[in-house]
């Protein structure tokens, strides 16, 4: 049975590098246009696009594991039953119970792959990708700050406290220079909200250096023109689901501190912690499909099932995030619930075909 165990490990081990390789082959040409229409700017080049597409692909990698094991699984048992194979395996003592053990345990190390991608891969080469960027479009100058985000917008450097979304600043202060670089104004907000192209500066107060001295104005509300824009910080703010679980455990005990909304990075948490365990519903929802019958053709026809259950559960994951997050459900419940839909429906449909 050892021999076994190592044969349908090699061949799912094969074939899911395989279909990895290919969804990321697939998602670099799909970055690579989209970056092709920033070639050119600044210093933005070919050199900048291929780095920032190469070091997106861990997050791209972390993101798909569950579907590429369910049609790596989906494909090999297919193929073993379509050839037979696999009736010679049952008829040596293959049960459907030790067929489910034998693929938890091959399935052991997708799940540890996929936490340490996750983890620890992913967060950094993400950072990494649009620190390269940011720099070749020359929009940030400091994002690690114990001071904020820094930005050089043409003749000012601005400073922001806070950016959780991508449309509102808290605690914004512009430094506007002269072109020797002597100060001439500086513009503190306590809020600025994006609408219509321009920020609008809330509670705002302007001080001003001329010869006589400085002067200070105050206004609850002015406009804002300058380069920065939503588009800009969404690549600096790292969304939560691509955070390492110990940095949402960290920040949501920050936002709980300061007795903010923490539902959103609960959630994220908590998929975080159960989303290595995917790659095991995955391989449990392949199962049932070696025991239905082989006919010509119908390893494609069951691989392109597997495909579409995969995208299926990518959107449900997602769906369920948002869903969670409106209805004000338990974080834990909106992470596990998409996986365990999943397994509960290949434990319905292996029963299903042992009945038959």
């Amino acid at each position: 049975m050892r021999t076994l165990e190592r044969y349908l490990a090699r061949q799912i081990y094969a074939a899911t590098g395989f279909v990895l390789l290919g969804f990321l082959g697939l998602f670099a040409f799909f970055d690579l246009i989209g970056e092709l229409a920033d070639l050119g700017k600044v210093n933005y080049h070919l050199r900048q696009v291929f780095t920032f597409v190469l070091l997106s692909m861990p997050t791209h990698a972390y993101e798909l594991f569950p579907v590429v094991v369910l049609i790596g699984t989906l494909y090999v048992l297919a193929h073993l039953a379509s050839n037979s194979e696999y009736t010679v395996m049952r008829a040596s003592g293959l049960s459907p119970r030790r067929a489910a053990v034998t693929l938890a345990k091959i399935g052991l190390a997708f799940v540890v792959l996929t936490f340490l991608i996750g983890e620890w891969i992913a967060p950094w080469s993400e950072e990494q990708a649009q620190k390269v960027k940011l720099r070749a479009m020359s929009s940030a100058i400091g994002q690690d700050l114990r001071s904020g985000l820094w930005f050089k917008d043409e003749g000012s450097f601005i400073n922001v406290r806070e950016a959780r979304q991508t449309n509102q600043l808290v605690g914004v202060r512009i430094y506007d220079f002269d072109a020797d670089y002597r100060l001439q104004k500086i513009t503190l907000a306590q809020r600025a909200d994006y609408a219509g192209g321009v920020w609008q500066l809330h509670d705002v107060a302007t001080t001003r250096f001329t010869s006589e001295g400085p002067r200070t104005e105050r206004q609850p509300l002015m406009e804002w023109r300058s380069r920065v824009n939503p588009d800009m910080l969404d690549a600096l703010i790292v969304r939560p689901e691509r955070m390492s679980a110990w940095a949402l455990h960290k920040y949501t005990e920050h936002l709980a501190g300061n007795r903010q909304k923490t539902e959103r990075y609960e959630i994220a948490l908590w998929k975080k912690v159960f989303y290595p365990l995917a790659a095991l519903v995955m391989m449990a929802l392949a199962l049932p499909f070696a025991y239905m019958q082989a006919r010509a053709g119908m390893v494609g026809v069951k691989v392109f099932l597997g495909i579409m259950l995969g995208i299926f559960f990518h959107m449900l994951n997602s769906l369920f995030a948002h869903i969670g997050l409106l209805q004000n459900w338990p974080p834990l419940s909106a992470a596990v619930i998409p996986s365990a839909a999943f397994f509960a429906a290949a434990v319905l449909m292996m029963w299903l075909v042992e009945r038959r």
